[in-house]
């Protein structure tokens, strides 16, 4: 089946470049359920644009201030923003209903019902009143461009972009690529929302897009189970795959007339898209909330699961075989908007190939006519997950696309980071790599702790471990052509040391580095004690302090010493700086020095200190122990040993078990020793 490009400039929407600047004034038509929370993030974001907030009806817009100034109101008693901030938020916020007051706007998002008629005449009031370079765009969760935009006089500055709620929360954007809305438009949209906090993603444009029609007939088909089952029954069932069942969400959202809505759109394609006709007499499900469970009947039990699974799996299979969606937007999009613990395509994968042919031959018996597999098992399983590989001017950009989670790494990131790494190492027409992460906010917050609390107290397993765990830095420490780190925000435990390993560090002006791993009672296992004393040992006091105590380095701090190449001004002037890196090294590439190295005496505090938390002496004594061994040793390799022992050792103590226990248990630890 032909399909279109969906990314056509870059999947990272930071790598693009925008044509124009960041709007000064922007308007939200509509003040009802989304358009005040789309306005409250724009003024979280940009606070110091005028926000023209438009309704027809003065009631909602009230609503709409009272909800936006509750917001900051709450931002600031949670610590979350400043004072200052909340004041220039709630600020320069035009709650009207005259159309006329939005002249001057560079954006303007329509957020009103979803009746056509209604939109495009609002779309008519607004393109005679704005710029001919005034970017529309419509917050339709269904409603294909076409019909929205296609008789306007300008509808190459015109497109889809869906907010989910709560939209000043929720990381996720659908920005619609359909024909009559051109590449520029695009390209600053998908820019602009990754640049003011949002995980864009590019779409098709068809009816319902990618996650409505997940959504949608995840809801409509747990209706039409009501035959058979209560509301309960199935949300407690959904529990295995989601955080919050379909019934539960719909009374969260009253969200029956949109199921109704949407449904009877896609039944364009064929009358197996049909609502249950309950959703037209129901108001409110009898349901659980999130985390409580029904008595079921296993045969029920898998009837449930077989029904949403079917579905899901088809509507999945339906966005990728006709290019709606990709892979990766998909599995991402569901986990991040939709509250799935795991992506669809994740779900298949755990399940097999056997399991999830099982399930839709029996979905295909009880609910006919919807979309099936056309293409093998294994074609819906070949992508990366969870980074973007992108090129540019011969460098391969990896992006660690993780935002949900601050970009940290797990055994599944640094695995395709590797593979990435190793496709290309030989190939001639690559110059090298640059690893950045996703957005404005975080390089990589860490590793997830994954299998390592079954490794406490076992010293022979947490070595193995650490050198599992370390695998992308083996490499890179043997690679020939050179790679970049290009540190867009935090970098911390595990992200630094990926960061260390890399050729070059070149930063962004927000840059923070810290290994905090000493605060759960462990240390940096992968190299951290071992590396920064060999490639800048004029900063070995401040590392003392970082791993010892938890100390962060800013990113002055570790320019002065050398660690950071250069400093830049934003994302796309980083990304330049590390492509000019790429090109100085090489031929060059510097590698890890392989003898012994001299540093200053370590004295480990009677009562340390990371903060006002107390650590563990016998941890921190460890850590002295590790890195003074690490820096006599006489080869690299040996210094490498030296830092995973040391891993394994504190492994065994009881500062690790009580440190990882706390942390996953959500409270601060308590250091006996």
């Amino acid at each position: 089946m032909q399909t279109k490009q969906l990314y056509r400039s870059y999947f990272n929407p930071l790598l693009i470049r925008p044509h124009r600047p960041l709007p000064k004034e922007i308007a939200v038509i509509g003040a009802g359920t989304i358009g005040p929370d789309i306005g409250y993030y724009l003024k979280s974001a940009l606070p110091d644009i005028k926000l023209f907030l438009v309704d027809i009806d003065k009631k909602p817009l009230q609503a709409a201030e009272k909800r936006i100034k509750s917001y900051t109101q709450k931002a600031v008693d949670r610590k979350k923003m400043k004072p200052e901030k909340a004041q220039r938020v709630s600020e320069n916020i035009v709650y009207t209903t005259v159309y006329e007051q939005i002249k001057n706007c560079d954006l303007v998002i329509e957020a009103a019902t979803e009746n056509i008629p209604l939109k495009q005449k609002i779309f008519n009031t607004i393109e005679n009143l704005v710029s001919e370079d005034a970017i529309i765009t419509s917050n339709t969760s269904s409603i294909p461009a076409d019909r929205l935009f296609l008789n306007m006089r300008h509808p190459s500055r015109t497109t889809i972009t869906h907010f989910f709620a709560p939209a000043w929360r929720s990381l996720p954007v659908e920005v619609i690529d359909w024909e009559g809305g051109s590449q520029e438009t695009l390209d600053y949209l998908f820019q602009f929302f990754a640049q003011t906090g949002k995980a864009p993603i590019i779409t098709d444009n068809a009816i319902c897009f990618v996650l409505d029609r997940i959504f949608d007939n995840w809801c409509n088909d747990a209706a039409w189970l009501l035959d058979c089952a209560t509301a309960s029954q199935i949300d407690s069932t959904a529990a295995e795959f989601v955080f919050a069942g379909p019934f539960f969400v719909l009374n969260m959202a009253n969200g029956n007339p949109i199921i109704v809505e949407t449904n009877t759109l896609q039944m364009e394609e064929g009358d197996h898209y049909l609502p249950a006709p309950i959703f037209n007499s129901v108001d409110r499900w009898l349901t659980v909330r999130p985390g409580q469970t029904v008595d079921i009947a296993d045969e029920l039990k898998k009837r449930i699961r077989d029904r949403m699974l079917g579905i899901l799996f088809s509507q999945s299979f339906d966005i990728i075989d006709r290019g709606i969606g990709t892979c990766a937007d998909l599995n991402f999009g569901c986990l991040v908007a939709l509250g799935f613990k795991q992506g669809p395509l994740d779900i298949m994968r755990a399940l097999g190939k056997t399991e999830v042919e099982r399930i839709m031959i029996r979905f295909e018996t009880e609910r006919p006519g919807f979309p099936k597999a056309c293409n093998s098992f294994d074609y819906y399983q070949d992508f990366n997950r969870h980074i973007l590989v992108d090129q540019q001017d011969g460098v391969k950009i990896i992006t660690v696309r993780r935002p949900q989670a601050m970009n940290a790494l797990s055994d599944e990131v640094t695995g395709e980071i590797l593979k990435v790494l190793k496709k290309y190492a030989t190939t001639p027409d690559v110059k090298g790599f640059i690893i950045t992460g996703y957005g404005n906010s975080a390089f990589s917050a860490g590793a997830d702790i994954g299998k390592f609390p079954k490794m406490l107290g076992d010293k022979a397993a947490s070595v193995e471990y650490a050198k599992e765990c370390a695998l992308v830095q083996q490499f890179l420490d043997k690679m020939e052509k050179p790679v970049v780190a290009a540190v867009n925000g935090l970098a911390l435990g595990g992200g630094l040391e990926i960061a260390i390993r890399c050729h070059r560090i070149i930063a962004a002006k927000t840059a923070r580095f810290q290994f905090p791993e000493i605060t759960l009672g462990i240390l940096p296992g992968l190299g951290g004690c071992i590396v920064p004393y060999r490639k800048w040992p004029e900063g070995a006091a401040l590392f003392h302090e970082m791993i010892c105590l938890g100390r962060p380095l800013s990113v002055n701090e570790a320019a002065e010493i050398g660690m950071v190449a250069k400093i830049a001004d934003d994302y796309a002037a980083m990304i330049q700086s590390a492509i000019e890196a790429v090109n100085q090294l090489r031929g060059q590439v510097e590698r890890i020095p392989d003898s012994s190295v001299a540093i200053p005496d370590l004295k480990v505090p009677d009562e340390p200190y990371a903060g006002k938390q107390k650590l563990s002496r016998e941890a921190v004594a460890i850590c002295a122990q590790t890195i003074q061994a690490g820096a006599a040793a006489d080869s690299f390799a040996d210094a490498l040993d030296i830092g995973y022992n040391g891993f394994a050792e504190i492994a065994c103590t009881d500062a690790a078990k009580e440190g990882i226990t706390a942390f996953l248990e959500r409270r601060p630890p308590q250091f006996d020793k």
